[in-house]
């Protein structure tokens, strides 16, 4: 007869939903018999899940917005807390939401429940000393790339690389074809995706740097047509009032960031996850970042990594240029990608090879991995 498990989760934004809702799916495939409790959100409550409470009363970001809601962040944690201690569950999954989930897990494992961190935070490269509170707060962690794997390994802490699920998802080759026909785009001109951000802060401040080097761009390559995916109605229109007075050949899209990529031959864009994106659609890129300089004076002394970009860091070697503060001009970010239009191989080889890595089936490994901690894989 299988045992019964109680599974508790907690996810705190839209990309933690979809991962524990993948995690659930295939926990479920794998033990029929399974109660989820935590928190979560509409994909994760799909598949099961009962809330505590809302999972946007988590969703919180920046420092000042962090303050304000601290009282209630910090109230509601220790109620979850001793909930969750009271329910006992099997083991307890924090889905990224470092620190957050964190403190839970540290709390909760004192209490002798097993507990699994899914997505490492990146204590590779700042504040390393964080290390030393996850090895005291979880069993195991889920790592989504091979680098971090290897430096946990190195501090003690028991992992399982389980790959990353966009590396399933995204096809091996995209249909550049097909994609430029959704768009209606020309199959025989240059095409260049500029993505410059999701929020309104890096939008601010690349948005302009990258509509100045589309310019230089065209003017070199004069048929050359532009792509650029907007993540709301808010960074449309911002990016709408950047345009005026520019004469570019750009389609502005709402969302569709994938079919951006798959359609292009290559891309500008700003450090963050939208790399590892146009890492897995192999199409060349300049990584480009700028900061407030105060921020950038503080962060330079801070992080011990080589690199910013995840592209570098899967490749452990210097694979796309990153070009960040005073270095990104518009006139450097066009010399850098003009040539990558016409040959990017050297890129998108390494960029097969570090997909066919992160290929591990994600949600099912990890769904192995925590069914093997507590017993009953």
């Amino acid at each position: 007869m299988t045992r019964r498990l109680r599974i508790a989760l907690v996810a705190g934004e839209a990309s933690g939903d979809i991962l524990g809702a993948g995690l659930m799916r295939e926990l479920k495939r794998q033990h029929a018999d399974i109660e989820f409790i935590g928190i979560g959100g509409p994909l994760m409550q799909a598949e099961g899940l009962n809330p505590y409470f809302p999972m946007e009363r988590l969703a919180v970001m920046g420092l000042v917005e962090v303050l304000g809601r601290l009282p209630e962040l910090l109230a509601r944690r220790k109620r979850l807390v001793r909930t969750l201690i009271d329910a006992r569950p099997d083991v307890f999954i924090g889905i990224d939401a470092p620190d957050f989930n964190l403190g839970v897990e540290l709390r909760l494992r004192r209490a002798g429940i097993r507990t699994v961190h899914y997505v490492s935070p990146s204590v590779w490269a700042w504040r390393q000393k964080r290390v030393l509170k996850i090895r005291d707060a979880c069993d195991l962690m889920l790592a989504l790339f091979p680098f971090e794997a290897k430096f946990y390994v190195e501090h003690g802490v028991p992992v399982r690389f389980v790959g990353h699920s966009l590396a399933d998802t995204i096809p091996l080759e995209a249909d550049r074809h097909a994609a430029r026909a959704e768009l209606d785009l020309p199959q025989d001109v240059p095409v260049v995706a500029l993505m410059p951000g999701s929020r309104g802060g890096e939008v601010a401040r690349l948005g302009a740097l990258f509509l100045d080097a589309a310019e230089r761009l065209r003017a070199a390559r004069p048929g050359i047509r532009f792509l650029l995916p907007c993540a709301s109605p808010e960074r449309r229109t911002q990016v709408e009032t950047l345009l005026a007075g520019r004469d570019l050949s750009l389609t502005l899209l709402d969302g569709r960031s994938h079919t951006a990529l798959a359609a292009c031959d290559a891309v500008l864009i700003a450090s963050g996850t939208a790399t590892l994106e146009a890492l897995l659609y192999k199409r060349p890129m300049v990584v480009a970042y700028r900061l407030a300089p105060l921020t950038y004076r503080i962060l330079r002394r801070l992080v011990k990594s080589p690199y910013i970009s995840l592209p570098n860091l899967l490749a452990q070697r210097l694979l796309v240029p990153e070009l960040i503060q005073d270095e990104a001009t518009p006139e450097a970010l066009a010399r850098t990608l003009l040539p990558l239009l016409d040959d990017g191989v050297v890129q998108t080889e390494g960029f097969d090879a570090i997909h066919r890595t992160l290929r591990q089936d994600a949600s099912r490994t990890a769904a192995g991995a925590v069914l093997e901690l507590i017993g009953v894989a």
